[in-house]
């Protein structure tokens, strides 16, 4: 508490009832006060007292009132308990100097029953604290016992207004300066300025106008009216600091772990051109099957062209399954799928990842993408929040109601509510075939599954016939933040975070102003174009608040823990723009806010700082004023210790040490007679501003596994590596006649080729607010019997290299096939060798299980190029997780099912290490190259064994036993090969969990 008067000001009694006394100081005397808050607080120091100017000529009474009042300037962060800290604030005011009646002044309807809220619920907290209670009311001009009250009580009095009610033109608003018969033939506003009050002025860049010289000079003039005492201003983003005194900024917040973690999942359109169709990788699925979820565009029965997404397998074409739409009709047959990677790539070149949007693009379609990336994120964060009892709310920002909610459509439901209950739907069903997924939460996402309308809901100003308004929009005397828009957005905030209430979405174009946020937003997309008068962090403040579970714990480090959270209040912004130029301008505006805060640990840092040291008890125990000679005698000894490095950062090193291990590294550098102020010297270190201290996180950032050196020199590892690492080769004695009349045999029963149709659309070109569009009127379709495709294909020759069989092989399979299914080749010649070459490969792959024969090389692999020189990488918490027994810090899973095999390898006792083999180690198989899982080290009673576990692919149902008899034909062809090179030393099985291993292994013993 910085020292304002010097002893304690009792509340005199007068005719209207009790007021504050003046303050005792000087104004010398209260600048060096707040000088020495300042330096004790790491705050660079004003040289002067500066005082805000209010009042000015009242344009009823035309009285001057103009004057200059003290003022002094705490910022603190959104999210970080604005309201509790000024409530405390009062009590000490009221403990140490006996000042008894407060103001509130704030922007606006929501905020004022927010603080109101507030009260309520620490009430009883601080009755504990202090022993006393607080009283306070809303100020309502027709409730004048409650100003009366106000004046003549003795206790802690506040009143919290809103500015509409002293500087609007509304009779309402009137009353305060009027006599009032009712009210004792006195004007409200003389009982109140009687008091002296204290004035609290909540998101000042609000309350005093955003820069129009008529709502500013308003405003300053209903402010002089009740004669404060003195300001104190709270607020995030104050636009003039008058004497700060305390600060909270977005730095402090996020190391101090005060605020949620900021992720960011960056949504960017790559360049098209006029041959490339839309298309957008949405996921790859390896379960049960290896598939791609890829949206495109498609002709409608009715001729439209719509979305839709679909499941697609390795071969499959984009141009047929569209309707044959001519973009896609250039090569869009996907020729790899990449689980690893996560990419897919077609065979005219052309990659996609997953969530990277090629092809002609209009708004929706980025807005699909948005509310479909939130809704993957929600599901994902509410599943591991749920078990803590925790509800997920996620918060779309727009800028029009009518595409959330349109009174003219038959439902009333906008584009993006229709969008986002088709999204939900299709995300939630795919969702619910995870075997793996906790029951009670399983429940938790049917109950709404059939009505998704229940899940979102719009919160937005309403006019008096109850339809959404733009909040922008002044309707006579109301101003768009009415108490119904308050209603919708804040009343209800309790059942809004029970589980009972199903809304976990919500769609606002009013959320933007301060005072609209709740602690379990977890994800928000901005669903509008960019505007400049909207900054970044008024967007992610509206959910920067730590979260609560069903009891109203919050889930802070104190009842969580520094790690857990961190791991549990991190907020997602679905942004429409790249990762990088979100963070970036977010960094740049953060940096813009922080204006008062230093930016270099150098010697001027220290230089006319009071650095105090305190007991337990707050008693001051050392103190003292660094003189120039002393600023950099301590920065000497910091760049000695290399705590801080060239670019006046401080360095790796220290950054990586906790806040007791900070601490103890300045006290070791530091001089003797300077160690015992190594607290207030760190605290100075912590106030510099470091763009690099917040934690922004690339939702989609991948990370590199980190070999662990020490158990690769292990000698676990060398036993394991020399029974494992000999390559081999094989041989396979088909029977061509067999596979010759079964590859015949299934081409006449299986073979199917899409046709090439021509298709004939009309339309016309119409201008819209971009450029221009064609719409299309109408279309017809005819089949084309006749090649239209000029290229000439080595029939032959490409089955002979798709499937490794000889010429004259493939030429007896193709001259075998019934004319009817060989006439498809010109209707198709690209589909046709595909699928001939999916079937003979089958066929080939079901003869290799019984007449492969490996034999054992001398050449072996070379352990540093596999393990050392590897990149692994991958998402952490998504397929990347920690791991204590890998070769590895991190282990990188495909599947759920290795995520649980990895989980349990970790904890069970009788495993030495494990390590999941990175891809450039492989077996040479007739069907190609294979990659095993895992490779395991068990510690039995009396000896080791070595455990390999196999891919868990699944298998493509288009082409009857392809994919299956292809992995059946690596899989047999990994146990042969195991076998051989380790004289069965090493167990090679295909198992899904550590029990199946440990089963399979003692059946091998």
């Amino acid at each position: 508490m910085m020292d304002i008067g010097k002893e304690k000001n009792i509340t005199l009694d007068i005719v209207n009832g009790f007021k504050n006394a003046d303050i005792s100081l000087s104004d010398s005397d209260l600048l060096k006060n707040i000088q020495a808050t300042q330096k004790k607080n790491g705050i660079l120091t004003d040289n002067k007292l500066v005082k805000m100017s209010i009042g000015g000529k009242d344009k009823n009474t035309k009285i001057d009132n103009s004057k200059d009042c003290l003022t002094l300037t705490v910022e603190m962060e959104t999210g970080t308990g604005k309201t509790y800290t000024y409530i405390k604030t009062m009590l000490e005011l009221n403990k140490q100097y006996g000042w008894s009646k407060f103001i509130i002044v704030v922007p606006s309807i929501a905020i004022r029953e927010g603080i109101a809220k507030t009260f309520e619920s620490t009430s009883e907290h601080f009755k504990q604290a202090y022993g006393i209670g607080i009283r306070h009311f809303i100020y309502n001009s027709s409730q004048l016992d409650k100003i009366e009250a106000f004046a003549s009580d003795a206790g802690i009095n506040v009143m919290i207004v809103n500015t509409q009610a002293f500087n609007a033109r509304g009779a309402d608003a009137r009353r305060i300066d009027m006599i009032l018969d009712q009210f004792r033939g006195r004007r409200p506003i003389d009982v109140i300025a009687a008091t002296n009050p204290i004035m609290i002025i909540d998101e000042p860049q609000s309350v005093l106008g955003n820069g129009s010289k008529a709502e500013l000079n308003a405003t300053r003039v209903g402010l002089a009216k009740f004669n404060p005492l003195f300001f104190i201003n709270y607020s995030a983003t104050h636009r003039d600091n008058y004497n700060m005194v305390y600060r909270l900024d977005a730095v402090d917040a996020y190391q101090k772990h005060l605020v949620k973690k900021i992720a960011v999942k960056g949504i960017e359109i790559s360049g098209s051109n006029a041959s490339s169709g839309y298309l957008y990788l949405e996921s790859i699925k390896e379960k049960p099957a290896l598939k791609a979820r890829i949206q495109f565009e498609k002709l409608s029965a009715t001729g439209n062209v719509v979305k839709t997404s679909k499941l697609l397998d390795k071969g499959e074409n984009i141009y047929p399954l569209s309707g044959e739409i001519e973009s896609y009709n250039s090569g869009f047959v996907i020729s790899e799928i990449n689980a690893v990677d996560q990419f897919v790539e077609f065979t005219n070149g052309q990659k996609l990842s997953v969530g990277e949007v090629v092809g002609n693009t209009n708004d929706e379609d980025l807005r699909r993408i948005q509310i479909r990336e939130t809704i993957h994120s929600h599901l994902a964060k509410e599943e591991s929040l749920f078990k803590r009892e925790i509800k997920t709310l996620s918060l779309f920002f727009i800028d029009e109601v009518v595409k959330y909610k349109d009174y003219e459509a038959i439902d009333d439901k906008g584009t993006y509510a229709r969008i986002f209950e088709e999204e939900y739907e299709n995300i939630v069903r795919d969702r619910l075939t995870d075997t793996l997924l906790d029951e009670k939460y399983r429940t938790y996402l049917e109950r709404e599954l059939e009505s998704p309308e229940k899940v979102h809901a719009g919160y937005f100003s309403i006019d008096k016939k109850g339809k959404s308004v733009d909040s922008k929009i002044k309707r006579g005397s109301e101003s768009s933040d009415d108490i119904s828009a308050y209603d919708l957005i804040m009343k209800n905030k309790e059942r809004l975070l029970s589980f009972e209430e199903p809304v976990r979405f919500i769609f606002s174009h009013s959320a933007l102003k301060e005072g609209w946020d709740n602690p379990n937003v977890f994800q928000i997309a901005t669903l509008r174009q960019s505007s400049s008068d909207i900054k970044k962090r008024q967007e992610i403040g509206r959910g920067l608040r730590l979260a609560v579970n069903q009891k109203g714990d919050r889930q802070d480090e104190q009842s969580l823990g520094e790690n857990e959270v961190q791991q549990v209040n991190v907020l997602t912004v679905v942004a429409n723009e790249s990762y990088e130029s979100f963070a970036r301008d977010l960094q740049s505006e953060i940096a813009d806010a922080i204006k008062n805060r230093p930016k270099l640990i150098e010697p001027k840092l220290f230089e006319g700082r009071e650095l105090v040291v305190e007991d337990s008890n707050g008693q001051v125990t050392a103190k003292m004023v660094v003189d120039n000679t002393q600023a950099a005698e301590i920065w000497a000894c910091l760049k000695k210790g290399k705590l801080i490095e060239k670019n006046k950062q401080t360095s790796v090193t220290y950054q990586k040490l906790s806040a007791t291990e900070k601490l103890e590294a300045i006290q070791e550098v530091l001089d003797e007679e300077l160690q015992v102020f190594a607290l207030p010297i760190q605290k100075l270190i912590n106030s510099v501003y470091n763009l690099k201290d917040l934690p922004i996180e690339n939702e989609n950032k991948r990370t590199t596994l980190k070999l662990n050196r020490e158990k690769y020199a292990s000698k676990e590892f060398k036993n394991l590596w020399s029974k494992i690492n000999r390559k081999s080769y094989y041989t396979v004695d088909f029977d061509d006649q067999e596979i010759i009349e079964k590859s015949i045999q299934l081409i006449n029963k299986k073979l199917t080729v899409k046709t090439l149709k021509a298709r004939i659309t009309e339309g016309n070109m119409q201008a819209t607010d971009t450029g221009t569009i064609f719409t299309v009127d109408g279309k017809r379709t005819t089949d084309i019997y006749s090649p239209v495709n000029t290229v000439k294909y080595d029939l032959i020759g490409e089955v002979s290299q798709n499937v490794g069989l000889l010429r004259k092989t493939v030429a007896y399979i193709l001259s075998g096939i019934h004319p009817e299914q060989f006439a498809k080749y010109q209707s198709n010649p690209e589909n046709f060798i595909v699928q001939i070459s999916n079937i003979i490969n089958a066929v080939k792959a079901q003869n290799i299980i019984s007449h492969i024969v490996y034999n054992k090389l001398d050449e072996v692999w070379d352990e540093d190029a596999i393990f050392a020189n590897s990149d692994i990488q991958g998402i952490m918490g998504q397929n990347v997780f920690d791991a204590k027994k890998h070769l590895y810090d991190k282990v990188r899973v495909d599947s759920e099912v290795e995520k649980r095999f990895a989980s349990d390898l970790d904890v069970e006792q009788n495993v030495e290490m494990y390590v999941k083999l990175p891809g450039g180690f492989y077996i040479n198989t007739p069907v190609g190259k294979y990659n095993p899982d895992w490779a395991v080290v068990l510690n039995e009673p009396d000896h080791k064994h070595v455990y390999f576990i196999a891919e868990t692919k699944g298998v493509s149902e288009n082409i009857e036993l392809n994919l299956k008899g292809v992995e059946n034909a690596k899989i047999e062809a990994a146990r042969q090969h195991f076998k051989i090179i380790s004289n069965s030393e090493v167990t090679y099985e295909v198992v899904d969990s550590y029990d199946k291993m440990m089963d399979k292994l003692s059946s091998h013993i």
